[in-house]
């Protein structure tokens, strides 16, 4: 193991704060790009613990000492790049036949059960999400993701932001698409992940993810649309 370093991030012009927080904590304090800086770090001390030795030959590296962010092999000379984890991320939407209300789908996942249990809060709720296969376009993992975690087909994708992620290494990329096919009225939801899914009127939203993160910015942007109030974030995320 490489010999461990500890860094000191403060506020710049900001109070010092001598207590130790978590990043998502910071989400709704800091500038993006504070954020995504403090992610990047985050990024690179992990990578750069885990490879500690070739995937090719498994001699021991060495860190790149000309400014470009990998490892080096001195035995094969095999260079190893920080590894980004592509993510899809969904606001899946409808008209509600009922009243005409916009909705977005929006599910109830066994972590934030647990939270829930924890901390006796309200249910938390997220988006569709889900790791981009090899060989796969990202909206054909929109596809898939939708049809495996809650058996619903989706048309209409449209690209909407991305976010890098630190947890471990990913990087979020967001889409609205439109809801089109399966049982949305009783969504059969892939229950390894999942506890629940249903679709939500805009104007009465559950719980979702802290102001910050791409999920609360894409459910804020179909409320903003509407000419709807923000909605209501649970904090913290666990």
């Amino acid at each position: 193991m490489r010999k461990q370093t500890a860094l000191f991030l403060g506020l710049i012009d900001g109070s010092q704060d001598k207590n130790f927080v978590s990043l998502r904590a910071l989400l709704s304090q800091l500038p993006t790009a504070d954020i995504n800086h403090i992610i990047k770090a985050i990024q690179f001390i992990r990578w750069a613990d885990e490879h500690n030795f070739c995937s090719r030959c498994g001699h021991r590296t060495n860190l790149h000492t000309k400014g470009e962010n990998a490892t080096i092999c001195p035995a094969c000379n095999y260079h190893q790049y920080p590894r980004i984890q592509p993510c899809v991320i969904t606001a899946v939407t409808r008209t509600n036949p009922n009243n005409g209300k916009p909705q977005v789908l929006l599910a109830h996942h066994k972590r934030y059960a647990k939270a829930k249990k924890t901390n006796n809060q309200q249910p938390r709720y997220g988006l569709i999400a889900g790791f981009v296969e090899a060989g796969e376009t990202l909206e054909n993992a929109v596809h898939r993701e939708t049809l495996e975690e809650v058996s619903l087909g989706v048309s209409n994708i449209r690209y909407f932001s991305s976010q890098p992620w630190a947890y471990p290494s990913n990087l979020m990329i967001g889409f609205i698409a439109q809801y089109t096919t399966g049982n949305a009225d009783n969504i059969k939801v892939q229950d390894d992940e999942l506890i629940h899914a249903q679709f939500f009127d805009l104007d009465n939203l559950p719980l979702i993810p802290p102001v910050g993160t791409i999920a609360y910015r894409l459910i804020e942007h179909l409320t903003n649309k509407h000419r709807l109030p923000s909605p209501a974030t649970f904090w913290p995320l666990n």
